[in-house]
């Protein structure tokens, strides 16, 4: 059976709308930290079901989803396998600290757009976004943009 690859979009203006998903709190908090001072608006989900109840209720909603691959309830694969039957267009990063070959096979086979491990620094994280999105340059926000009202 081939799981079918969501439509893509034209690449969205900077600052993006991103879905981070991670069981650890102390991770999610310093990832959206980060991601907000660089002027994203940033969501977080502590597993996969959460974030994909986040994604259903409105798929245009996120321009990136980032998700770990361990996490309760639904894995990262587990997630964005359900993230493929729904019309999503935006981009998705794996960012875990356990992967094997196989299992990044398996994220590739679902089309994700990067796999990424932790621990990662963020200048290195920051470029990947920029190539991943076609920036050029940082986008060297440093005031906080409105975050969206779920909680670390």
């Amino acid at each position: 059976m081939t799981t079918p690859v969501s439509p893509r979009r034209p690449a969205p203006a900077w600052p993006l709308r991103i879905l981070y998903a991670d069981d650890m709190l102390e991770l999610r908090r310093m990832m959206r930290h980060m991601l907000i001072l660089d002027g994203h608006l940033v969501e977080t989900a502590e597993d996969g079901e959460e974030a994909f109840v986040l994604v259903s209720r409105a798929v245009d909603l996120f321009d990136l989803i980032i998700t770990d691959h361990h996490m309760p309830r639904a894995n990262g694969l587990q997630f964005v396998r359900q993230l493929r039957t729904l019309p999503f267009a935006g981009k998705v990063v794996v960012f875990s600290s356990e992967l094997s070959e196989l299992v990044n096979d398996q994220y590739r086979q679902l089309g994700v757009d990067l796999i990424l491990a932790k621990p990662i620094f963020p200048s290195i994280f920051r470029a990947h976004l920029r190539d991943l999105f076609g920036k050029s340059g940082a986008p060297a926000n440093t005031s906080p943009a409105p975050a969206a009202s779920h909680p670390a």
